[in-house]
């Protein structure tokens, strides 16, 4: 379906960007207990003698000393936990790339839990510090000050990091089960596809095309993985310059430098864009397709499947041999590519307030998105009689729910491939009788027929 609502990425994809990162939200953190730090003693010198009983109450009640030696203490033992939360999150990380795929790194770092935990303790632990620099015993001829709200304060996230500590660790234990790790990955890649893919299966409709003869191919200005494409810009310059841009590369593909991911053409056919211009758009259009050194899930849900798919194909590794967790991951991936059967997957056209055709970002067919799950589960695992009934189920299950016929061409070609490779491996004749059963069930499901056999727990 055709749609005429550009929309911008450039923003999402910085936010994703930062949000990957560990350093962000501690580096918040420690600014803000630095200003607090600063402020509360000079607060608690202003109202010292003016505080309510029945408050002073619940404040810290030791002297001078004793401040110090609280604050002191706080700081100390907070920094060697954090040294120790620092140490537990880079294991994980280190774990979950050797035992699953090191594409699943950024679940990991973008985990809020892991920073807010590393914000609060070190925000108590500077915020210690910077108090402790307020205290005053009197030895060195000066009033004596003791801060009892900031004391207080430092106690209380002092108590707050302890218990976040304990959560951090309950949490990381989950956060290493694989299925979580299969059930965060499979959420982030369908909001993607919400935002992707809004609509259901739109009408085919007509790319419109230069011709080879005024057609003009734009370069890539750095090489690297295409994140974003800012179609708000494109349709802009397109409608400024009277031409139709189409970006020819998917998202996350690979663009190296000087090598074509776009084409541009005027609208009106017999006429030529000026050298000068050219130059213009040619910089311009390569400027609003952003490139990094690796993918992220922005307008990109095709990552968010290579993720499980690695994962599938790790679990398939003689080193690995766990054709459970791929068992597990190809259902995840059928609930997604499911959902994608449903969605308008067609080339999205940008126009302009006359309607007409000024910009073509071409996006995955749904058999681009079916190679992807499939190609490299069953070349790794059709030997496992398991993997390939549950890649066999994968079709009859996307079989049944696609009534767009690019989807079920798509299955029928896919079917034709486990076809041919089972016929090459050597089973025994149950499993074979099995899976040719299993096979024909695909078939039923795409001509609308389902067999109600009951399937065992993988």
């Amino acid at each position: 379906m055709a749609s005429s609502t550009p929309r911008r990425a450039g923003g999402r994809r910085i936010t994703e960007s930062l949000r990957a990162q560990l350093w962000p939200v501690p580096s918040i953190a420690i600014a803000f207990a630095i200003a607090i730090g600063i402020a509360l003693p000079i607060l608690d010198e202003a109202i010292d003698d003016n505080l309510p009983v029945w408050l002073t109450v619940y404040l810290f009640q030791g002297g001078a000393d004793a401040s110090r030696a609280v604050l002191q203490a706080i700081a100390g033992s907070l920094i060697t936990v954090t040294a120790l939360t620092f140490s537990l999150t880079v294991v994980t990380i280190q774990l979950a790339s050797s035992q699953f795929s090191p594409r699943l790194l950024r679940t990991f770092t973008s985990d809020s839990v892991v920073h807010a935990t590393l914000g609060l303790l070190l925000g108590t632990f500077v915020f210690s510090l910077t108090v402790l620099r307020t205290v005053r015993t009197g030895d060195d001829e000066r009033d004596v000050f003791i801060p009892l709200m900031s004391t207080t304060l430092a106690y209380v996230l002092a108590v707050a990091s302890v218990i976040g500590l304990v959560v951090f660790l309950a949490h990381l234990v989950r956060e290493l089960r694989i299925e979580t790790m299969l059930s965060t990955v499979h959420a982030e890649t369908f909001a993607e596809l919400e935002r992707s893919f809004p609509d259901g299966p739109g009408e085919t409709v007509i790319v419109p095309t230069g011709g080879r003869s005024t057609e003009i191919l734009v370069d890539a200005a750095k090489s690297g993985f295409l994140l974003t494409v800012d179609e708000h810009s494109l349709l802009d310059l397109a409608t400024a310059h009277s031409v139709v841009i189409r970006i020819d590369a998917l998202p996350g593909a690979s663009l190296v430098r000087g090598v074509p991911l776009a084409t541009l053409w005027p609208q009106k056919p017999g006429t030529e864009i000026a050298e000068d211009d050219l130059a213009e758009l040619r910089s311009s259009v390569a400027a609003a397709v952003s490139s990094g050194s690796e993918r992220t899930i922005v307008q990109d849900a095709g990552f968010g499947l290579r993720q499980l798919i690695d994962v599938a194909v790790k679990a398939l590794s003689p080193g690995i041999n766990d054709p459970t967790t791929a068992v597990h991951t190809l259902g995840h991936a059928a609930a997604l590519l499911c959902d994608l059967a449903a969605r308008d997957l067609g080339p999205r056209l940008l126009r302009d307030e006359s309607e007409l055709v000024c910009v073509i970002v071409h996006r995955p067919t749904f058999a681009h998105y079916l190679d992807l799950v499939i190609a490299q589960p069953r070349l790794y695992g059709i030997a496992d009689a398991a993997v390939t009934a549950r890649l066999l189920r994968l079709l009859q299950e996307v079989a049944w729910n696609g009534e767009v016929p690019a989807v079920r061409a798509a299955v029928r070609d896919q079917l034709a491939r486990m076809r041919e490779s089972m016929a090459r491996q050597e089973w025994i004749e149950a499993d074979r009788s099995r899976l040719n059963a299993l096979a024909t069930e695909v078939d039923d499901a795409l001509d609308g027929r389902w067999r109600a056999e009951a399937h065992g727990a993988d």
